[in-house]
């Protein structure tokens, strides 16, 4: 049985300062299923379906409200302790990952300032008034 390279694509972005970078993306071979559960949105298929109000409702099951903040769908309903656990750790590693994204952007946005301050600072270009 030969194995087959793995399968990519290539996608250009043109960044606000004019630099470009490529994304590359390396398939399996099989596109991966589709995801599945209360993060979900039912109308659009986007992972990123929230609940806004939630209660207890009998026999240790909860009331959701979800609603999809790409497309704006929501449906109210009841669900057991199993859907709601996952549905949390979704929305848990979705939390990680918005950290993440936040300190990389945040460490970006610092050695940005810092070489446009060096920069100043060796054209001269700082002057008392300035702080």
């Amino acid at each position: 049985m030969s194995k087959q390279p793995n399968e990519h694509s290539v996608r250009r972005i043109v960044l606000p300062s004019g630099r470009t970078i490529d994304v590359v993306r390396f398939g399996r071979g099989e596109p991966p299923a589709p995801p599945s559960g209360l993060h979900v949105c039912q109308q659009c298929s986007c992972d990123l379906v929230q609940p806004v109000s939630w209660s207890e409702a009998p026999n240790g099951q909860w009331e959701l409200t979800l609603s999809c903040p790409n497309c704006w769908w929501s449906a109210e309903g009841v669900h057991g302790e199993k859907e709601v656990h996952a549905l949390e750790d979704q929305l848990d590693r979705g939390l990680e990952d918005m950290l993440e994204d936040l300190q990389r952007l945040t460490q970006a946005n610092m050695a940005d300032q810092a070489e446009r301050f060096a920069a100043a600072l060796q054209a001269d270009q700082i002057l008392p008034e300035d702080f």
